[in-house]
C-alpha cells in the first residue's frame, strides 16, 4: 500500500499556500511511514489510531531553564499526526449506535519515581529504599471542541488472569494536579481529532478485525504436524540394531542392541516405515489454506512453499495480464485502503484546521482556509514503461510526451546539468556526421552553393 508514495492533492497550484502546507504536514510527520506501521500493527491486533494535535513536536523537558523557568532551547508548534497505542484508546458510543463516538478517552499507567516519606523506617521492620515507583493514571478525553485532562493516584490490586493472560489491575483513588496549564484545552474542531483505523470491519461493530484471528487454528495445526514429524525423524535417526550375540553384557551399535543366534536372519536395523509423505501432504495442505483465507498468492514474494500451487509469478510480462494476476492481493489492499484513506484525509484536513485556529491574529502566519484532500493511491504494481508510452501515443495521436532533457535524465538518472551537457555533445555529434535539415532541400538549387 505505502510501497510506492501516494500523492497528496489539495485540489489547488502547486505553488498555493493550501497544496505548500498540506506537503508540509505530510513530510513533517512522515505520513507513509505512519501508513506503513499502522497497517502492519492493524493486521496483527485488528485496529489502529491517529491523534492529531498542535504542539512541540520536540520533548524540552530535559533541557535546562532560566530563572524564569523557560527552557534555554526553544522549537515552535506545529500540526502533528501520531498513532496511539489501542490498547490506552476507550471510546463511548453514541447513543444507539454502533459506529459513532461521542468521546474518546486515552488512558495509560504512568509509574513515577518519588522519594519515600521521611519518619517511615521506625514502623517497618525492614530498610525502606529511599525512593519507590507509584502509579498514576494519566486520562485524556477528547469531546468535539474540548480536551479535558485528568490524573488520578492509583493503587496496586493484584493480578488477574480470569483470561488466562496476567493483567496487573489497580484501585483508582483520589484526583491529583496534573500539572499543565489548564487541564480543559479548547480546539476549535466540531468533531474529535482522534480517528480509528480499523483493518477490517462489519456492520454490527466498530470494533476492527485482524488478519490473524481466523487464522489462528490453522497455525495450531501446522504446528502441531511439524512437532510430529520433527519427532517422527528425531525417534528414527538412529533404530534399533540386531544381529549374532556377542557375548557381552551391553553392546552398542548407536542405539539399541538386540543379540540373534547364528542361525537367524544377517544382521541389520529395525526401521519403520513412517509414511512421511502423507504428513507432508497434510502440511503442505494446511500452508495453501492459510495463504487462502489470507487472500494472498504463495508466489506474491517470488517463491512457493508447495508444489503447484499458481507458479511462481514470473510468467506474465504486460501489465494487463500483472494486475490480473494480482487480483486478490489487490482487492485486499483495496480493501485495507478504504479505512486508511478516510482516516488519513480527516487527520490532514484536522491538521490544517489546528494550525489556522493555533495561529489566529498572528501576523507572521498566512492564514488559509484548509481544504478536505485527497490521496491518489498506487497499486504499487511495476509499470511497463513502453505499454505506457504506446497508449499515450495512441491518446495523443502520436504526439511527443516528454522532452529530452527529461527523458535523458530519467533514463540516465542525472541531473539537469549534466543531461545538457549530454545534450550537447549529441548535437555536436550530428554536426560532425553531417546531418543537415531536411528542409535545406526546400530552398532553390536544393541547398547547393552557387559557383564561385
Amino acid at each position: 500500500m505505502f510501497g510506492e508514495p501516494p500523492s497528496y492533492e489539495s485540489g489547488k497550484p502547486d505553488a498555493s499556500i493550501e497544496q505548500t502546507r498540506l506537503n508540509s504536514i505530510v513530510e513533517e510527520n512522515d505520513l507513509n511511514q505512519l501508513g506503513h506501521e499502522i497497517v502492519i500493527g492493524a493486521g496483527i491486533r485488528g485496529d489502529a489510531w491517529l491523534k492529531v494535535y498542535y504542539g512541540v513536536r520536540q520533548d524540552l523537558s530535559e533541557v535546562p531553564a532560566d530563572a524564569d523557568g523557560k527552557p534555554l532551547v526553544s522549537a515552535a508548534p506545529e500540526p502533528i499526526i501520531e498513532a496511539v497505542d489501542p490498547s490506552y484508546v476507550f471510546p463511548e458510543l453514541s447513543r444507539g449506535s454502533r459506529k459513532r463516538f461521542k468521546a474518546v478517552n486515552i488512558a495509560y499507567v504512568e509509574w513515577v519515581a518519588e522519594p519515600t516519606k521521611p519518619g517511615i523506617e521506625k514502623y517497618s521492620l525492614k530498610k525502606q529504599p529511599e525512593v519507590v515507583e507509584v502509579p498514576y493514571l494519566n486520562v485524556e478525553r477528547h469531546v468535539p471542541g474540548f480536551i479535558f485532562y485528568e490524573r488520578y493516584r492509583l493503587l496496586e490490586n493484584g493480578v488477574d488472569t480470569t483470561y488466562d493472560a496476567p493483567i496487573q489491575t489497580f484501585t483508582i483513588l483520589e484526583a491529583v494536579a496534573t500539572g499543565r496549564e489548564s487541564d480543559v484545552v479548547e480546539t476549535g474542531l466540531t468533531r474529535i481529532p482522534v480517528f480509528h483505523v480499523p483493518y477490517k470491519t462489519t456492520d454490527i461493530d466498530w470494533r476492527g478485525i485482524s488478519g490473524i484471528e481466523k487464522l489462528e487454528s490453522v497455525l495450531a495445526a501446522i504446528n502441531d504436524r511439524l512437532v510430529q514429524i520433527d519427532y517422527i525423524l528425531w525417534k528414527h535417526s538412529d533404530p534399533t540394531a540386531y544381529g549374532p550375540d556377542l557375548g557381552e553384557a551391553e553392546t552398542r551399535f548407536a542405539g539399541r542392541y538386540i543379540p540373534v543366534d547364528k542361525d537367524d536372519a544377517t544382521p541389520g536395523y529395525m526401521t519403520w516405515n513412517s509414511q512421511l509423505d502423507g504428513a507432508f501432504k497434510e502440511l503442505d495442505i494446511l500452508l495453501g489454506i492459510v495463504f487462502q483465507m489470507s487472500e494472498t498468492p504463495q508466489w506474491l514474494f517470488g517463491t512457493t512453499l508447495s508444489e503447484d500451487k499458481g507458479g511462481t509469478g514470473t510468467s506474465h510480462t504486460d501489465g494487463v495480464a500483472v494486475k490480473a494476476r494480482f487480483m486478490p492481493i489487490l482487492s485486499k489492499v483495496k480493501r485495507i485502503r478504504t479505512h486508511v484513506d478516510r482516516a488519513f484525509r480527516d487527520a490532514l484536513w484536522t491538521a490544517m484546521v489546528l494550525e489556522n485556529y493555533a495561529n489566529e491574529g498572528v501576523d507572521e502566519f498566512t492564514s488559509y482556509d484548509p481544504p478536505y484532500p485527497n490521496i491518489a493511491w498506487k497499486d504499487g504494481i511495476p509499470r511497463d514503461e513502453k505499454e505506457l508510452a504506446e497508449i499515450m501515443a495512441i491518446r495523443t495521436g502520436h504526439k511527443p510526451t516528454i522532452d529530452v532533457q527529461s527523458a535523458i535524465k530519467r533514463q540516465d538518472e542525472v541531473d539537469d546539468e549534466k543531461a545538457r551537457e549530454i545534450m550537447a555533445r549529441i548535437e555536436a555529434d550530428e554536426k560532425a556526421a553531417g546531418f543537415v535539415d531536411s528542409s535545406v532541400f526546400n530552398e532553390p538549387g536544393g541547398g547547393a552553393r552557387e559557383p564561385a
